[in-house]
């Protein structure tokens, strides 16, 4: 900020920006807090910078979700890098989705025929084994109508996002313990191990 000889000067411009950084690390964004009663809504989108994915109920966003690829998933095929996505936030939110039907929402078309591929790879077919687990349809989206999921599978600096609600951890802590008390939950758990 400062050069030898040369005094840093505080301007304006200066304030404004400091200003706008300040309201954007004090304040969390809004979420929808999961309604386990209505549907979910799963937006994938992938690109080589780096996949991610959106959790929705009706239209608000509950969770955000992105992923840093590694050095072979980078050579992966643009339909393997959108299944690699789509099992890595299944796995994210999967005490959300297990066990509910949900709306899988890619701009990736190709998709809708997974399931009836002859053809499959050793991994495609692991990945289907995955798939075959949650209950879900796949719609094709428009890649200029999946702008949230877009802006986190484009930015280069974003490798994972975790967002928390005004609640903290206060509400996080509260729902771990309740989990450990399921009968449901730790028999699903135990059965994923």
């Amino acid at each position: 900020m400062q050069r030898k000889g040369k005094k840093f000067e505080w301007t304006e411009e200066c304030e404004t920006s400091f200003e706008q950084l300040k309201q954007l690390l004090t304040n969390a964004p809004v979420l929808k807090i999961a309604d386990t009663d209505k549907e979910f809504v799963v937006c994938i989108d992938s690109c080589k910078r780096g996949p991610g994915g959106v959790l929705m109920q009706e239209g608000q966003v509950v969770c955000y979700e992105s992923q840093k690829l590694n050095k072979h998933e980078k050579n992966y095929p643009t339909c393997d890098l959108e299944i690699a996505m789509i099992i890595h936030a299944l796995k994210m939110w999967i005490h959300y989705l297990l066990g509910r039907r949900f709306t899988l929402m890619s701009d990736h078309s190709g998709l809708r025929y997974l399931f009836d591929q002859s053809n499959l790879n050793t991994r495609q077919d692991r990945w289907l084994a995955t798939l075959n687990e949650f209950d879900f349809e796949i719609r094709y989206i428009k890649g200029k109508d999946n702008q949230v999921v877009d802006a986190l599978s484009t930015r280069l600096h974003v490798n994972h996002i975790v967002v928390m609600s005004s609640y903290g951890t206060e509400l996080q802590d509260r729902i771990l313990q309740a989990r450990q008390r399921d009968d449901k939950y730790m028999e699903i758990m135990h059965r994923l191990h």
